[in-house]
């Protein structure tokens, strides 16, 4: 957790030590300093991972698959941590998921990308009225005979 900090600042120890704390406790982690990975659990990996990504106070913080692995009520928890964080930092936040339930609780805008090129782009609810066909059935789940999948 420190890490960032030794190698980017030349902030004293104590001030570190200050910071790890705090960043700690924003992702709900308090009393956790002296923990090791192996004592941690999935969803307190992933927290104690955003405290390490915003102890340098980013502008911009990349998420790539924050739910992948977790059970609906630890992916809510973070999806929360997720809206958070951005009120919090006021980072600009980047959600790359395939979970649509937490893309449209947590996203401002949503990029949706088919064969490589962005094909619908706004709001949720754009996504959720886009009359493409592709965003139509990633929104519902539905395969088609274009994927293959028969």
């Amino acid at each position: 957790m420190a890490f960032p900090l030794r190698e980017h600042t030349r902030l004293p120890k104590k001030e570190v030590r200050r910071i790890v704390e705090e960043k700690l406790e924003q992702v709900g982690l308090k009393g956790a300093t002296e923990k090791m990975p192996s004592e941690l659990s999935g969803g307190m990996r992933k927290r104690a991972g955003l405290a390490r990504a915003i102890a340098l106070d980013p502008k911009i913080i990349l998420f790539d698959e924050p739910i992948t692995g977790l059970d609906p009520i630890m992916s809510d928890a973070i999806d929360n941590l997720i809206i958070h964080t951005q009120k919090y930092t006021r980072a600009t936040c980047v959600v790359i998921t395939h979970n649509i339930a937490s893309t449209f609780k947590i996203a401002h805008n949503i990029a949706m990308l088919y064969e490589g090129k962005i094909v619908e782009f706004g709001e949720p609810d754009r996504i959720r009225n886009s009359p493409h066909a592709f965003v139509q059935r990633f929104i519902r789940g539905e395969a088609s005979e274009k994927d293959g999948i028969y």
